[in-house]
């Protein structure tokens, strides 16, 4: 199969990127895989290009590039087809209107994946027909707001396929999402075999990663490990993580261990790339999130040898961690379940080794190869159909257009008549 992902940013960082190029690279094995990239700002991907993936970009925003687009008059403008609910809107823009839609008017491929809702917007609207179209959610359904919910229910309905990130996601979509036709499939994402040793779960260290956000509850995780302190004055925590944009809460957090006398038993290390080096000094790992789509560190961790202990907060927790075998999960936002659970892990060394070589064991059903086979299976199944004229079909391509103009012309009409009120109030 030739198959093509378009992804927001492949130059960066995260998950998404992650899971995206984990995906290609197995994929590429037996495949013909493309990574199109809508922006481009670094010569390199900073994750590393997976290999046999052929790399492309749509947007150069290399100030040193001969193809530099940032001055392009299309760029100032705002984006139509990207949806104002997708929290990336801002950096879309009529440009990449026009570059996207004619990359997937043009498209050379049997299947084409879009990696965020956003994006799936594109392929739903701009996607030549005869190419099987599959949308990814990285996210979760509830975490988007009223607006993009409401585009996902009206454009989605010509996507051949749904792909969430867990099966609680997908429950989520198949019982609220009204999109008869479309298949819905929970496929996790995948962590490759870490290139270092697993942990020995000797060492008096808790490890904790993610960015310094809100969600990951870090201020819950130090609270807990004051009380760990106070009975194993020998153990100690890192957190790894870049900060948020204005630094508040890496300055929150740093005032609340310097509150909890915790400076020499609590580290706030920057950011890792890659973590695995990290998490294999460590024997336990923690995660305090009051929200995960899914659980990348989780899986991260435990493919390191470390047993996980884990709010059992939504989605994806509970459907990594058997609780009690491989790690614990905990009540949300409960300090003293954390601390306990922590303590009772660090108190029992045999414990602790029998989880981690659990956690290990278990976490190799999250390998690439092992999660790409199930994409795979999907992805040629939708092929195959599509090709044997069984799949969405012209037909209801020709029906979605129909409503879609008639949504478009009633959510103008709208935005007209609400414009023409303020005007009269004014004017009043």
């Amino acid at each position: 199969m030739r198959i093509s992902f378009l992804l927001h940013n492949a130059y960066g960082i995260g998950g998404t990127i992650r899971t995206t190029f984990n995906l290609a690279g197995a994929l590429a094995e037996r495949h013909d895989v493309e990574i199109v990239s809508v922006f481009r700002h670094r010569d390199e991907p900073v994750m590393g290009a997976p290999a046999g993936v052929t790399m492309k970009h749509l947007v150069d925003l290399r100030k040193k590039s001969p193809g530099y687009d940032g001055d392009d008059p299309l760029a100032k403008r705002p984006a139509k087809v990207f949806p104002r609910g997708d929290g990336r809107h801002k950096q879309y823009s009529r440009l990449t209107d026009t570059r996207i839609g004619a990359h997937l008017a043009s498209l050379h491929a049997d299947l084409v994946v879009g990696t965020r809702p956003g994006l799936n917007v594109h392929i739903a609207r701009q996607t030549r027909r005869g190419v099987v179209r599959v949308g990814q959610e990285h996210l979760t359904l509830d975490s988007h707001g009223y607006r993009l919910r409401r585009e996902i229910a009206h454009r989605y309905t010509v996507l051949d396929a749904i792909t969430t990130v867990t099966e609680a996601d997908a429950r989520s979509y198949r019982e609220r999402m009204k999109l008869p036709g479309v298949r819905m499939e929970a496929v996790p994402n995948s962590v490759p075999e870490p290139a270092v040793a697993p942990a020995d779960c000797t060492a008096k260290w808790v490890v904790a990663a993610g960015r310094l956000t809100r969600v990951k509850r870090y201020d819950l995780l130090v609270k807990a490990f004051s009380k760990v302190v106070a009975t194993r004055p020998d153990w100690r925590l890192r957190i790894y993580g870049s900060g948020d944009a204005t630094g508040n809460e890496k300055q929150a957090l740093t005032a609340l261990i310097d509150e909890r006398g915790l400076s020499d038993h609590v580290f706030l290390m920057g950011p890792a790339n890659p973590l695995e080096a990290e998490w294999v000094k460590g024997s336990i790992a923690a995660v305090t999130s009051s929200l995960e789509s899914f659980g990348m560190t989780i899986v991260e961790a435990m493919r390191c040898g470390l047993p996980v202990v884990s709010t059992d907060c939504p989605h994806g927790p509970r459907e990594i961690i058997e609780d009690g075998v491989d790690g614990r999960l905990v009540p949300v936002g409960d300090v003293d379940a954390i601390a306990d659970a922590l303590l009772e892990l660090i108190g029992d060394d045999e414990l602790r080794q029998r989880a981690g070589r659990a956690a290990l064991a278990a976490s190799a059903r999250f390998d690439p190869v092992t999660v790409a086979a199930r994409h795979e299976a999907l992805f040629t199944e939708l092929v195959t159909r599509s090709a044997s004229g069984h799949s969405r079909g012209a037909l209801s391509e020709a029906l979605h257009r129909g409503r879609s103009t008639l949504f478009d012309a009633g959510y103008g009409l709208r935005h007209r008549a609400a414009d023409l009120i303020r005007r009269s109030r004014k004017s009043a």
